[in-house]
């Protein structure tokens, strides 16, 4: 959990710990322990750390924590879940990638697209029919810590197709994102 803390320290979720995909607000106000919520959070995460298959995989570079990509099947991502800008395209029960970051001094690696394919992996490895995304949609650039979600570009490169594109009439102060998908069989 320190190395995970490493990677997030600095960067926009910082207090985030992953649990804002996966829990509801009253479910996180919710969170049992003492101290901040923030503290609260990791010890939420440090549970789903311990478990099979594990809430998301960390990059190393040496001994350095150098990013994160979560990674579960969408049914645990209750945010994703019940959320008007990612709907369900369909019924395959796939596995959601809600967030990637890479440190600050890291970026511009290859380390998200790195994570991105490890992640592929793993939850193929796990049974997944299929993973999604849910990034930015269109290349326009965007500040780094505004795109922890993922780029459309940064999941092209990782072999995801769009299968929804952004959704019409939503609101004005929504972010246009696009659902991507990559298939795991066949």
């Amino acid at each position: 959990m320190d190395d995970f803390g490493a990677v997030l320290r600095g960067n926009f979720g910082a207090g985030c710990w992953c649990i804002f995909p996966r829990l509801t607000d009253a479910q996180t106000r919710a969170l049992p322990g003492d101290g901040s919520q923030s503290q609260r959070k990791r010890l939420a995460m440090s549970a789903l750390a311990g478990r099979t298959p594990a809430p998301g995989l960390l990059a190393y570079d040496g001994p350095n924590p150098v990013g994160w990509i979560a990674i579960a099947p969408r049914r645990e991502l209750i945010r994703v879940e019940r959320s008007r800008t990612t709907p369900r395209v369909d019924d395959t029960d796939v596995w959601g990638i809600p967030c990637v970051t890479v440190r600050k001094p890291e970026r511009g690696r290859g380390i998200a697209l790195a994570l991105i394919q490890a992640a592929v992996t793993y939850a193929k490895q796990h049974g997944a029919p299929a993973i999604e995304a849910y990034p930015r949609a269109g290349s326009a650039r965007t500040g780094d810590d505004n795109a922890y979600f993922g780029t459309e570009p940064l999941f092209r490169r990782a072999g995801f197709r769009i299968i929804q594109g952004p959704l019409e009439n939503r609101p004005r102060n929504w972010i246009a994102r696009v659902t991507m998908r990559i298939e795991t069989t066949g």
